[in-house]
């Protein structure tokens, strides 16, 4: 009579091709879901003849990835049966169903003991294995000492398993260590190799678990590893060992590791295993892979130990040889081993340097990679020319992946071993003509701080570059660079100034210097930054070459309709600067003042070194101010920074705040992304400072983490912006430092518009006579700020016999239908003002103007008569428990004060 194919009389192979005969994943559940059932039905029906079938079948669906916990209690009673075949399937189904985290493992402790005393060696064997699999820390205590009874065995298989169990028992109590210390060492005097390898992998452990292991294994084991080193490097062929010919690899390489953690700080070890090691590296054959691996260990071995200088050498040699090799794996391990090994013998690894800097030009991206670090490491004050030089020469057939990681090595190494700065100049301008797009952009920043400070290369660099930029236009960081010495030094560039003697002159007028420009405006139309510098840079031309102002002034006035506010801010703020203010305009557009470059180093180092994310502002949308995910929600305390200006510079004052000291502060509000020019080593003027910043705006380029070109510090400190964007915005709005100065930035959850920048200049009606200040008028009050949501009034007092300080009574009031509640009013000052604020009558706002809340302040203005007075001022509060921001500037003072 046929079997019932789904019966738990199937026999495994029937169930295996009932699987595999499945077409859809619902098939193979379905087939699987019976037999489970069956194999239930069986268990619960006390099958004893099927049983052994049952976990065979159980362990295949197991490996299928089904749930078999149903069978676990019958791998207990195969175990526990008394045939052979019955324990073999049992311990095999205890290690694949089960695992030391199971309790069910607690009942099996009892069985692996008998077994553990069986007479039959193969049934002791079974157990060794399964233990050495599962065992658990609790069955380690228990079972360790019939372990270490069998290690004495004369069965040289029960003596191998167990070591190899012993293994598992000291990583999991590393307490019984001291038991087999003694069994280890004697184990290592058999011949038999499989029990030498085990008794090598249970001392490797030991040393790992106890120190005081690792010393017994110094005194006891070293004479006995050196001769089973020297007896399988000197043995005959042996066919049940030999592998391509070398004897025994896997016990080589596992007695060399051990040696390696043996030797390791100890000088009387290492000396005695020089004499051995020297003989495996040079006995064993290199051109069979396991002989690879038994030198690449070797190596290992060597550069672990306290080995003499000449074995080391030889282990370095070995490293050039696996160089030269085809596999590219036995390569890339080698360079490894070589940048360890720098640090040990820096001049044997030298000897290497043609080779290595052959490896850089392999096909393969991985040992590229390594290559270069590890030339990187070669580079010292003797050797940086030739090795810069070619790495530059290869920069020119370099895979485009590859150059990032090229021209980051090449920039670096110029900056760390250059000697003198025409050599690095040169380098930079190669790099940067080669792969001018891959160039991070803190390596050109520091390019400008070195060419600012080089006076006597100035026009050099300018006349390089400007030919450099003819065949490499589409560079991006050498058009950047390029376009600020034009700028900068453009007259040098057409009268030639500066000559080096090898260098050759060459004819550029005025119009090809506007042409280099204008060719970077035009080419790079979607990098907001490009495009800014090629402003700036054509400004200051305006200045250098006046008979080109009105073809420079038509360039700039083709961006006053662009669609990135940055671009037409500064096109209409320029093109004013260039028609209405020639008067001003050579001393506002003087060359840029000598930069800090020590400082620059410095700050960049430190940036480098930081750990910190950089904060990234949230946009405030109409439902209120929304922070980053995973940031908690500020306190009702001042915050750090009022328009996140300068985190460590910014003046901040708020009601928890009652005094500040003005601190490192911007030169000027009125310059958003600049640098104080004063910091830079500049002396500053007290007529021109506001100018000075009119060219350090722009919040385009700060958003890239750039700073903005101009006038600025090409040290270019990266000083977030983050003044939020209006409502309905597609970019931040740019200040308009020639426009409507009076307006204010609202933020808030009313709808809101972006107005074009209007022509408002500041300059407007200046003669080379009239002073900045010293303009006497007072008004009783001024509004402030005003929103939708929102008015603030300032009545002004003045303190009589006292000019410089100022008294302000700030009042707030509510233009809604809804209560501000929470209420805090924040305000930052530049550095040569004091400001002190008085606490507020009240932190809720009434709504619809029926009341308001009032604070006092006072400012003090140490530059009274040379710089006005301006603020930017925050408000926080919240609306029906909602979060509301809304901040502006304050530049409408009544003249005066």
């Amino acid at each position: 009579m046929a079997l019932n194919p789904f019966s738990s009389g199937t026999r495994l192979r029937d169930m295996i091709r009932a699987i595999r005969a499945c077409k859809t994943a619902a098939e193979e559940r379905a087939v699987v879901r019976r037999e489970c059932a069956a194999i239930r039905a069986a268990i619960s029906g006390d099958g004893q003849d099927l049983r052994h079938r049952n976990m065979a079948k159980l362990m295949f669906i197991h490996m299928l990835g089904y749930p078999t916990h149903f069978g676990q209690m019958e791998c207990l009673k195969l175990i526990a049966a008394a045939g052979y075949p019955e324990k073999r399937i049992g311990y095999l189904g205890l290690m694949l169903l089960l695992d030391e985290r199971q309790e069910v493992l607690m009942l099996v402790t009892n069985s692996l003991k008998q077994d553990l005393n069986h007479s039959n060696q193969f049934i002791v064997g079974l157990a060794l294995c399964a233990l050495g699999n599962i065992c658990s820390a609790e069955m380690a205590r228990d079972l360790a000492p019939e372990v270490e009874r069998l290690m004495r065995s004369r069965d040289a298989n029960t003596k191998k398993k167990a070591a190899l169990c012993s293994v598992r028992i000291v990583r999991k109590v590393p307490d019984l260590a001291e038991n087999f210390m003694g069994l280890a060492a004697s184990l290592l005097k058999e011949k038999h190799h499989g029990v030498l390898i085990s008794a090598v992998q249970l001392c490797t452990e030991l040393c790992k678990a106890s120190k005081d292991a690792l010393e017994y294994l110094r005194k006891n084991c070293i004479e006995g590893l050196v001769r089973i080193l020297r007896d399988v490097s000197n043995s005959s062929y042996a066919p049940e060992y030999d592998v391509a010919g070398i004897s025994d690899p896997f016990l080589h390489i596992r007695v060399l590791k051990l040696m390696r953690m043996l030797g390791q700080g100890d000088a009387d070890c290492s000396d005695y295993m020089n004499d051995i090691l020297a003989q495996v590296a040079t006995k064993t054959e290199s051109n069979k892979n396991a002989g690879n691996a038994i030198l690449y260990e070797c190596v290992e071995t060597i550069m672990g130990i306290e080995a003499t200088s000449g074995l080391r050498v030889l282990a370095i040699n070995i490293l050039g040889r696996f160089l030269s090799n085809r596999d590219n794996n036995i390569r890339y391990v080698a360079l490894n081993i070589l940048m360890r090994a720098i640090t040990v013998d820096a001049q044997a690894v030298q000897r290497h340097r043609v080779t290595i800097l052959e490896c850089v030009k392999d096909a393969d991206a991985s040992i590229r990679k390594r290559a270069l670090d590890l030339v990187y490491l070669l580079v010292n004050d003797t050797n940086v020319k030739p090795l810069t030089k070619e790495l530059v020469d290869y920069l020119q057939v370099a895979d485009p992946d590859f150059k990032e990681d090229l021209t980051a090595k090449i920039c670096s190494i110029a900056e760390k071993f250059s000697q003198e700065k025409l050599w690095y100049l040169d380098q930079m301008f190669k790099v940067l003509s080669l792969a001018g797009n891959h160039v991070k952009d803190d390596v050109w920043h520091a390019l400008i701080v070195v060419i600012s400070n080089a006076s006597e290369l100035q026009g050099y660099s300018v006349r390089s570059l400007y030919t450099a930029l003819q065949a490499y236009s589409e560079q991006g960081s050498l058009l950047r660079v390029a376009v600020w010495c034009i700028g900068e030094y453009g007259e040098m560039l057409v009268n030639n100034v500066g000559m080096l003697e090898a260098e050759g002159p060459i004819t550029v007028t005025e119009s090809d210097a506007v042409d280099a420009v204008e060719l970077g405006l035009n080419r790079y139309s979607p990098d907001v930054t490009t495009r800014s510098m090629c402003l700036v840079a054509l400004l200051k031309l305006s200045s250098r070459f006046p008979s080109m102002s009105e073809r420079i002034k038509q360039i700039v006035s083709q961006n006053k309709e662009n669609m990135v506010l940055e671009l037409q801010q500064r096109s209409i703020e320029f093109g004013s600067i260039i028609q209405r203010h020639q008067s001003i305009r050579s001393s506002l557009l003087e060359r840029m003042p000598v930069l800090d470059e020590a400082a620059y180093l410095v700050k960049r180092a430190s940036a480098t070194q930081a750990t910190i994310p950089a904060y990234k502002p949230a946009a405030v949308t109409p439902g209120g101010l929304k922070l980053p995910n995973g940031v908690a929600k500020p306190a009702a305390a001042p915050l750090v920074d009022l328009l996140d200006l300068s985190s460590d510079d910014a003046p901040v004052t708020s009601a928890a705040s009652a005094t500040t000291a003005p601190s490192d502060f911007l030169q000027d509000l009125l310059g958003i992304g600049g640098t104080n020019l004063s910091t830079a080593g500049a002396p500053s003027s007290a007529s021109t400072d506001i100018l000075m910043d009119l060219l350090s705006m722009g919040s385009s380029p700060s958003q890239n983490g750039l700073p903005s070109p101009g006038l600025s510090s090409p040290a270019l400190e990266k000083k977030p912006v983050s003044a939020a964007p209006q409502v309905g915005s597609l970019v931040p709005e740019p200040m308009d430092l020639l426009g409507s100065l009076s307006s204010s930035a609202s933020v808030s959850g009313t709808k809101s518009t972006i107005a074009a920048p209007q022509a408002v200049d500041l300059l407007d009606g200046l003669s080379p006579s009239t002073s900045v200040s010293g303009l006497e008028d007072t008004r009783p009050s001024i509004t402030a700020f005003q929103s939708a949501t929102l008015k603030i009034t300032f009545d002004i007092r003045k303190q009589p016999g006292k000019p410089q300080e100022t008294t302000i009574h700030a009042t707030f009031t509510n233009l809604t239908s809804s209560n501000y509640t929470d209420f805090i009013f924040q305000a930052a000052v530049p550095k040569f003002i004091q400001l002190r604020l008085d606490p507020a009558s009240g932190n809720i706002v009434p709504a619809n103007g029926k009341g308001s809340v009032t604070q006092g302040f006072s400012v003090t203005n140490n530059q009274h008569g040379q710089k006005p007075l301006a603020m930017r001022i925050r408000m926080s509060y919240k609306v029906n428990g909602e979060d509301r921001l809304e901040q502006g500037q304050v530049s409408n003072f009544p003249p005066g004060v």
